[in-house]
């Protein structure tokens, strides 16, 4: 059963998958990733890196971005419920700063998948959530930069207002600061 794309988002960038599953007394069994389906449907068949994240209830993780070895990710929710979110951070971009934000529950069986030119992050929403993204290239933490969960130029519409945030995404830095800096001019395809 191959995957759907249920919708998509800013531009068509962001996409929403839902994935067939088999179900029976068992239990049930979807086929997550297949290249040739994601090849078919027009995205990344080649994922480099898997990472596999647990959040207690309010913990926010993001908006986080590669501009050195950009890189892609599909994201999907295996426990519980989270509020999955990715955001258009190109320079010159028609859709600059816009946002798309779902609630998913790992029932549902979705993923979203966001380029690579593209902030995203995530709340956990549940007692405790678990959330798996593919990633089409591995983690440059001297790549790696954040933007602030509640910059202004944004304005996500998060479903909390006193998150749990790390250190690193506590002191993030907003849109117009990652615009004012070099690699900037370079981001986005």
């Amino acid at each position: 059963m191959p995957v759907e794309i249920e919708s998509k988002h800013i531009g068509g960038q962001v996409v929403v998958l839902r994935h067939p599953a088999f179900e029976d007394e068992r239990g049930f069994f979807v086929e997550a990733f297949r290249a040739d389906h994601f090849r078919d449907i027009g995205l990344p068949d080649r994922f480099l890196q898997d990472n596999h994240s647990g959040s207690r209830r309010g913990v926010l993780r993001g908006l986080h971005f590669q501009h050195d070895a950009p890189l892609a990710k599909l994201m999907r929710v295996t426990v519980g419920r989270a509020f999955l979110v990715a955001a258009d951070i190109r320079k010159g971009s028609p859709t600059l700063g816009r946002w798309y934000g779902r609630e998913v529950d790992a029932a549902e069986r979705l993923q979203v998948f966001a380029p690579p030119w593209f902030a995203r992050g995530f709340c956990a929403l549940s007692e405790f959530t678990e959330i798996q993204y593919k990633c089409t290239a591995v983690y440059n933490p001297r790549g790696e930069r954040e933007i602030r969960w509640n910059d202004p130029d944004l304005g996500i519409d998060w479903p909390v207002s006193e998150p749990i945030l790390s250190a690193k995404d506590a002191r993030a830095g907003s849109l117009a600061d990652w615009l004012a800096r070099p690699e900037a001019d370079r981001f986005g395809p």
